[in-house]
């Protein structure tokens, strides 16, 4: 707040055709199958959890894509968070895909972004890995996609879904143990 520096926490996860089999209500005797393809196919997403510096207004950002995410795409995904005015500090966990992209990003805008770093192995530090679980655990339970498309979608639709929630993106801090 005193630089006046957004903030925005950020990690990546992947999303299968297989579904996340959760546990769930049937009647009695009747237990519910997920029937789905033994397929590989995935998209993988990167998500920001950003706090402005006045009202703690938090947004949430993200990408989603058709493979695994490499240092390239993290590097656009941090150019399209500088592109709104001001200063930003980059929170990142020691992935080798983040390391480089802030490398990169710090050589093209060196005035305007700091990246600070998450202890090693310690996602429970990190809010925005609360995005994965609400997409996972509670918005695509039990959910089997036909295609990529259909997954993508929904996927979509959980992320826009919880960036409307600004009290759930709060609780995010709160999980992790941060206050705002």
């Amino acid at each position: 707040r005193r630089i006046g520096a957004r903030i925005a926490l950020a990690d990546e996860s992947g999303f299968m055709l297989r579904p996340t089999v959760r546990r769930t209500w049937a009647p009695a005797g009747q237990t519910p199958i997920c029937r789905c393809w033994d397929r590989r196919d995935r998209l993988s997403a990167i998500s920001a959890i950003t706090v402005s510096p006045k009202r703690h207004r938090l947004d949430l950002c993200f990408r989603i894509m058709g493979h695994n995410v490499r240092t390239e795409d993290f590097e656009r995904f941090g150019v399209a968070l500088l592109r709104r005015p001001g200063s930003l500090i980059l929170v990142l966990d020691r992935y080798q895909v983040h390391r480089s992209a802030a490398k990169r990003l710090l050589r093209r805008f060196p005035r305007r972004l700091s990246v600070e770093w998450l202890p090693a192995y310690a996602p429970d530090l990190n809010p925005a890995e609360q995005v994965w679980n609400r997409a996972k655990y509670t918005d695509l339970p039990n959910f089997v996609p036909d295609d990529t498309r259909e997954l993508h979608r929904a996927v979509r639709r959980s992320f826009k879904k919880t960036a409307s929630q600004h009290r759930l993106l709060k609780s995010f801090f709160k999980h992790a143990g941060l206050t705002l």
